[in-house]
């Protein structure tokens, strides 16, 4: 990745970073920065009402993180005005016609320099908002895509999505774009326009009840899962970003693209040093329930493989993919980011070894007191965690109180979001 031919390719490019604080574009802003420090400029958007506002989140957000320790001790005194003169915090919303950019002059600036837009936005829960998941995950890709066809110099247009659009078939998942309207489902026909028309229409329903913004949360949540399920997706996060990817592959007309599909993604493995990660990603969620007590069984099939790639790798492939496809003709190339095939890791190991870890490696409750975790107790059916979970905290509880009840019905929620994950069949 430190290769001369990957540093003079990238030397005086300009490239737009949609989705700046999030998780893999602070991994990518750190690796271009690094490896090419000659770049001409990385405009980077963030959600912001000013520019102002959007430097300083990106400073305290983005380059004050651990991540940029090791360009900061590598620039010294000068790393400030090294940032200052190659990154531009732009305000902008990626949901937003022309991604939110108010400034005339800063636009068409952005028109006539920017060579790549790299899109690493999504809104990345399982049970997000439905409203606000599809303006992220899917009006947001192609306001991307829009936004790139008024760049006069772009040679290519970047879209991180995640594998699991897929779907779950028993059997290798392919590298091909979806169609339009294309579904999971033999029996249902997908319409964007519709989807948008049905999730606005729901939203008048319920404010016209006069419900709370509490009520229509959740009940934005639960009509996301039964859109995304209807269709024969698992759930809203993987919907919308499947028809987000329907939209920019449909309307790209000869805008270049790439595509790319990554599986879980978690900590760095050695780059630009072992272990970073922020916040609770993918698997933590799991992870951190088990080591407080509160996970003591789950849904999962000891056999299935549990994919998941360190971020640094993912960057080195979205790096090298665009290397690779800057000169060529405007096609669509797709990739999935993985490590199954070559590296397995299956339910049986990541209860191994979380079992280990905790129990070394306790966490101390609010009383001071070390929490005791159990083997974890994996089961691999829906039906059968459930009628477990019946039978743990309702039937046999001793404490029949609203928090009880609370936790039963949050471990109902978790095994449905998580049980197409814990018995995957596909690869």
């Amino acid at each position: 990745m430190n290769s001369g031919a990957i540093q003079s390719f990238l030397k005086g490019k300009s490239i737009l970073v949609v989705g700046t604080t999030g998780f893999l574009a602070k991994v990518f802003v750190e690796k271009i920065l690094r490896i090419q420090p000659e770049i001409q400029k990385l405009y980077l958007l963030i959600r912001a009402s000013n520019n102002d506002l959007a430097a300083q989140r990106l400073q305290n957000e983005v380059f004050q993180t651990d991540l940029f320790a090791l360009l900061r001790d590598k620039w010294s005194e000068k790393f400030d005005s090294f940032i200052t003169e190659k990154v531009m915090a732009i305000a902008g919303d990626i949901a937003v016609e022309n991604l939110g950019l108010k400034d005339e002059n800063l636009k068409n600036t952005m028109f006539q320099e920017i060579d790549i837009i790299v899109n690493l936005a999504a809104s990345t829960k399982f049970d997000e908002r439905f409203d606000i998941s599809m303006g992220v995950n899917t009006m947001g890709a192609l306001n991307v895509l829009n936004f790139a066809k008024k760049c006069y110099k772009i040679k290519l247009v970047v879209h991180i999505s995640t594998a699991y659009v897929c779907g779950d078939e028993e059997e290798i998942l392919q590298e091909k774009s979806f169609e339009m309207g294309q579904t999971l489902k033999g029996t249902s026909k997908l319409n964007i326009q519709t989807e948008m028309n049905l999730l606005e229409s729901k939203l008048a329903e319920l404010r016209a009840m006069n419900a709370d913004e509490n009520t229509i949360t959740y009940a934005m949540k639960d009509y996301g899962i039964e859109r995304a399920n209807l269709h024969g997706w698992p759930n809203t996060y993987v919907f919308t970003k499947a028809m987000g990817e329907m939209l920019v592959v449909n309307q790209k007309d000869n805008i270049p693209l790439i595509i790319i599909r990554p599986t879980m993604v978690t900590s760095t493995i050695r780059d630009p040093f072992p272990g970073w990660i922020e916040g609770v990603r993918t698997l933590d969620t799991v992870i951190c329930g088990y080591g407080l007590g509160k996970l003591e069984s789950f849904v999962g099939n000891p056999n299935t493989i549990i994919d998941i790639i360190p971020v640094d790798l993912v960057i080195n492939c979205v790096i090298t993919a665009i290397v690779v496809h800057l000169d060529q003709a405007p096609k669509t190339f797709v990739y999935h980011i993985s490590s199954s095939l070559r590296n397995p890791f299956t339910v049986f190991d990541f209860t191994n070894i979380t079992y280990d870890y905790f129990s070394k490696n306790p966490f101390i409750n609010q009383n001071g007191k070390l929490i005791v975790i159990s083997k974890r107790l994996w089961i691999s059916s829906l039906a059968t965690f459930n009628n477990y979970l019946t039978i743990r905290y309702v039937l046999l509880a001793k404490d029949h109180t609203y928090d009880n009840h609370k936790k039963y019905k949050m471990l109902q929620r978790w095994g449905k979001l998580y049980n197409p994950y814990g018995c995957f069949k596909a690869m």
